[in-house]
């Protein structure tokens, strides 16, 4: 099998990064097409081997990139395209009928209540998914939530394929040496107590309630990872509080590139030029307690992340917990966007103590071989419930 996986871009993010480690997983020839922005992730999937090609997509309304899409599909004779992220979904299954593809799979990543993708979620955004989801052969969920939420717009029950996100457990093992070292490259002290949080800085992550309730806390710290058009407003809400000493903007943190071991220089919170970028798994390594106080996520691949590194987590809105029969992951708490319940749970942490915690059952659960394995499930499904193409018949 050849499979063409279409995604919108490829910097760093969340859709992103589980594609470049999903194509580590998945027994068929992959190669990539980004609609836009072939950032650090595409650079990742070279070096992994896989083949990137960028279409140089000048926004959503660039319909001269449809054509070209679909002369890359037809000359690339793909038994199946695999779209990401919603531009690339209503392109992707487009180019793909017009270049005769047998079988087309849509992943859908980031579909909230109100939003997708971190954008509100209007009648026509959502008419152009439904007409453009006709096209393909099946439409995966991350999670049991959001194959709810797909229901709910009119998507047929037997299109939906649920397949979770997954991980790679071991890349999150505690190790305290890596702990000692992430700290001291930060220049925070080795007994401070502190908090971590991930992802996009936009309104939805609700970053505000964190940095409130981390300021709170005299001798508290907050390493949080992530970028985004929010990020001089809570660095301005961090000097207006008076936390700038203890909380950290890392900016952008790499999720898939193998650990590099041994000492980093201290960056004290401001990376110099040409410094490697700090990676998740030494976040994880470094804090005492995992935050979430996203307003609505479609996974909350995060959450799971921090469980695999036997951290506790407080979180406000994660299907990947709530999926699992009780007890899967004893570790995470639901909390409310209250800053005032965020900082007595924090208080709480604080004065108990650091503890790492054993890895739950939920971690296994979302093993990124599992996923990937069910993937290739919708795949087989995909091509032997299709059509033959118009060259299978001439043939």
């Amino acid at each position: 099998m050849k499979a063409l996986h279409v995604i919108t871009g490829l910097g760093v993010g969340g859709a992103e990064q589980q594609l470049r480690l999903l194509l580590r997983h998945l027994p068929v020839h992959c190669d990539v097409v980004t609609l836009t922005n072939p950032g650090p992730v595409a650079d990742g999937l070279r070096a992994d081997g896989v083949r990137v090609a960028h279409l140089g997509m000048r926004g959503n309304r660039d319909l001269g990139a449809l054509p070209a899409l679909t002369r890359l599909v037809r000359r690339g004779k793909y038994d199946l395209v695999h779209t990401h992220l919603y531009r690339a979904c209503v392109y992707g299954r487009i180019a793909a009928r017009l270049a005769g593809v047998r079988a087309t799979v849509a992943t859908e990543h980031s579909l909230g209540q109100a939003e997708i993708e971190g954008r509100p979620l209007t009648r026509g955004a959502r008419a152009l998914y439904l007409g453009t989801e006709r096209l393909g052969s099946a439409t995966v969920a991350v999670s049991r939530t959001v194959a709810e939420r797909l229901r709910d717009w009119g998507v047929p029950a037997a299109r939906i394929h649920v397949v979770p996100n997954g991980i790679d457990a071991a890349r999150y093992r505690f190790d305290a040496e890596r702990r000692s070292t992430t700290r001291a490259r930060l220049g925070i002290p080795a007994d401070a107590f502190v908090v971590g949080g991930v992802g996009r800085i936009v309104p939805g992550k609700r970053f505000d309630v964190l940095v409130r309730a981390v300021a709170a806390l005299p001798g508290a710290w907050l390493l949080l990872a992530g970028d985004g058009p929010e990020r001089d407003a809570l660095r301005t809400l961090t000097a207006r509080l008076g936390a700038t000493d203890r909380i950290r903007f890392l900016g952008e943190c790499d999720n898939a590139a193998p650990y590099r071991p041994g000492p980093q220089p201290p960056s004290h919170g401001h990376f110099a030029t040409g410094a490697p970028r700090l990676q998740v798994p030494e976040l994880l390594c470094a804090v005492d307690v995992f935050v979430s106080t996203s307003r609505e996520e479609a996974f909350g691949l995060a959450v799971v992340e921090a469980l695999a590194a036997g951290l506790p987590v407080l979180h406000r809105a994660c299907p990947a917990v709530d999926d699992l029969p009780p007890g899967h992951a004893p570790g995470a708490r639901r909390i409310s966007d209250s800053v005032g319940e965020l900082t007595a749970a924090l208080r709480h942490r604080m004065e108990a103590g650091a503890r790492r915690l054993p890895p739950p059952p939920a971690v296994g659960h979302y093993d990124i071989a599992r996923s990937s394995a069910r993937l290739m499930d919708v795949y087989a499904h995909a091509l032997d419930s299709a059509p033959p193409t118009r060259r299978e018949v001439r043939r």
